[in-house]
């Protein structure tokens, strides 16, 4: 087994790193007029939740976790609760559910990106207030702020914070007497180490296209903590481009010339599986898929790095983020058990459990679990001061770049069409959003 970290991190030092179902079916639902946790109890009252969670490697855990919380409502409230879990996969998630918030058909209960979505969702008004829920209190002061409206309202709960740049096996890296680039050069010497041992870099799976996506933050966010600081701000202006950006192509190239084969037929599970039995020594993704990767090879030892984009060491940094978080639906029929599933999402006997076996970082107080590896990995850039909050590019833009480099890797367009498109999809954007 992985041998976890016997130390234990302190919730100051874990704050520092952190500022990538029950039964179907259903019931008629009834309303409920009282939101909020504890509340009187509701005397064999039947509702139908639905929830989208866009996370179907991690179904099992959710569906434990659900059925817990269903059986814990009927205890408490008396409040027999049907759940309908709704998992897309990533790729199709974000047009899915915007269709069905645009169309007065929400879950209840649904996952959003905190730094990507809650900005345009609340202003659209799909989002329930949340400050005065009892989970709030209990939010780290690093975390609380990613899913905290400009104007002060708690609008989600934060299920993963992460630091992240690229995945690498320390067991291959130290036997090749290896250690993460710092510079672009050195990651081409990585590289030509490794193929003299016959060992490929990288992993390649870019079926789903939020994958060869994860190269914009990345690359856009050490960009603008070093050389291009307004780019985000001009962009959200009209004002800029992603010619301004071009060398992004540089590590994105060396990525795709070093690679296992047929990475546009390989999804990211697979791609969990080639990088835990060891196919490559590198996988540009992050330690969402720890779970995964760990649940192939028990035994595998990686870590995190960050990813060099340049020559300039100064822009090798971890991208730290809050990405899936929940929200609640503002028009939900069943706001008191919404509420109700929120705040057991950090339920003091638990949350601990559920997030430890997610392989989550803790978010909140009562999180009691030692941190990961991975995560003592991204410290150290983190006391080096070489991080960044991740980006705040628009998931529309995000989306385009997911097709563009498909098409890209692919050799059906060329880099200046991926700018090009990229370009396109900020201004459009912003034309929506004025």
């Amino acid at each position: 087994m992985m041998k976890m970290w016997k130390g234990i991190v302190g919730t100051a030092l874990i704050a520092t790193l952190l500022a990538g179902c029950g039964s179907g079916g259903g019931s008629g639902a009834a309303s409920s007029e009282t939101p909020g946790a504890g509340g009187g109890s509701a005397s064999g009252k039947s509702v139908s939740l639905k929830m989208f969670i866009a996370q179907p490697r991690l179904k099992e855990h959710y569906d434990k976790y659900i059925d817990a919380f269903v059986a814990k409502e009927k205890a408490d409230k008396n409040i027999d609760v049907t759940v309908q879990l709704e998992m897309p996969p990533a790729d199709t998630a974000p047009q899915i559910l915007k269709t069905r918030l645009a169309s007065n058909d929400a879950p209840d209960v649904f996952a959003i990106h905190a730094v990507n979505e809650i900005p345009p969702f609340y202003k659209a008004g799909y989002l329930e207030d949340l400050s005065d829920q009892p989970f709030v209190g209990k939010l780290l002061d690093s975390v609380k702020p990613s899913v905290t409206t400009e104007d002060g309202k708690v609008v989600a709960v934060p299920l993963e914070t992460l630091s992240w740049g690229y995945l690498y096996n320390k067991t291959i890296f130290k036997e090749q007497g290896l250690t993460p680039p710092t510079t672009l050069t050195e990651m081409k010497a990585v590289v030509e180490k490794l193929k003299q041992s016959n060992i490929t870099p990288f992993v390649l799976s870019d079926k789903e296209s939020w994958i060869p996506q994860l190269f914009l933050p990345l690359t856009v966010g050490a960009m603008v903590n070093t050389e291009t600081p307004d780019f985000i701000d001009r962009m959200s202006k009209d004002e800029g481009s992603f010619s301004e950006l071009k060398e992004m192509f540089n590590i994105i190239d060396l990525v795709y010339a070093n690679g296992t084969k047929n990475g546009l037929e390989v999804g990211g599970d697979d791609g969990a599986a080639m990088f835990a039995t060891g196919k490559a020594a590198m996988w540009v993704q992050g330690p969402w898929y720890a779970e995964t990767i760990l649940k192939s090879n028990p035994d595998i030892d990686f870590g995190v790095a960050a990813l060099p984009i340049n020559d300039n060491p100064d822009a090798t940094m971890i991208n730290l983020s809050t990405s899936t978080s929940l929200a609640v639906s503002k028009t939900s029929k069943n706001k008191e058990v919404a509420l109700d599933f929120i705040n057991y999402i950090l339920d003091d006997k638990d949350s601990s459990a559920f997030y430890q076996a997610l392989k989550f970082n803790p978010v909140a107080t009562v999180h009691d679990y030692s941190s990961y590896p991975w995560v003592d990995d991204a410290m150290v850039y983190v006391k080096a001061g070489k991080s960044y909050q991740d980006p705040r590019i628009p998931q529309a833009v995000k989306d385009e770049s997911g097709k563009a480099l498909q098409s890209y890797i692919a050799g059906q367009i060329s880099q200046d069409d991926v700018i090009t498109a990229l370009d396109k999809a900020w201004k459009s954007y912003n034309k929506v959003n004025k």
